[in-house]
């Protein structure tokens, strides 16, 4: 199974200061400053337990999502990418923390915005290549296993698959420490 789509999903802790304008604001600066990488931005704060504001690129989506009503920093890869099974899930968990320390740090947000070091969900954008099933999972499991060791360094963890089949492929992984992501992007720095 040669993955691609794959999505990363880092939940914030407290979704209570989000204020979908400041997002709004933040996301333009970053596409009138980032030479054509991003092109587009949608505005769906509005929709219940929707996709929140979504940064659009040719490589992938980034947004600050509410799918489940849950919060979250979601990196959505489009683009094919080069390697194997692990080291394209650990290219896109590092993207994806790479975004969440940059909105950590953004000034406009004022250090309002924090993303939970102890969970994350890895998703599969691609039903037929990767339908919800437990095959999918054993074929996957070792892969992500292998990333979660390393990402939460040597803390407990457990992972579990989404069980509704409706739904595209996710696993979600659970530390049973915290930690921040400067940390897990240290960590995930000595995964290979």
């Amino acid at each position: 199974m040669d993955l691609q789509k794959i999505n990363v999903k880092i939940f914030i802790t407290d979704p209570s200061p989000i204020q979908a304008e400041t997002l709004v604001e933040v996301f333009n600066t970053w596409i009138q400053n980032s030479d054509g990488k991003y092109y587009d931005l949608a505005d769906y704060a509005h929709v219940p337990a929707g996709p929140g504001i979504l940064l659009v690129a040719h490589e992938a989506n980034v947004s600050i999502d509410n799918n489940g009503n849950r919060w979250g920093l979601l990196y959505s890869r489009k683009q094919p990418e080069e390697g194997s099974n692990r080291e394209k899930l650990r290219s896109a968990l590092a993207t994806a923390l790479e975004y969440c320390r940059r909105i950590e740090a953004e000034p406009a947000l004022r250090g309002r915005v924090r993303f939970r070091g102890d969970e994350a969900m890895v998703l599969v954008n691609d039903r037929l290549l990767a339908p919800n099933t437990e095959e999918t999972f054993v074929a996957i499991r070792p892969d992500v296993e292998a990333l979660a060791r390393g990402l939460y360094a040597g803390s407990g963890f457990s992972l579990e698959r989404e069980q509704d089949s409706r739904k595209r492929f996710g696993l979600y992984m659970k530390a049973a420490d915290s930690f921040d992501v400067g940390t897990l992007i240290k960590n995930l720095g000595n995964v290979n």
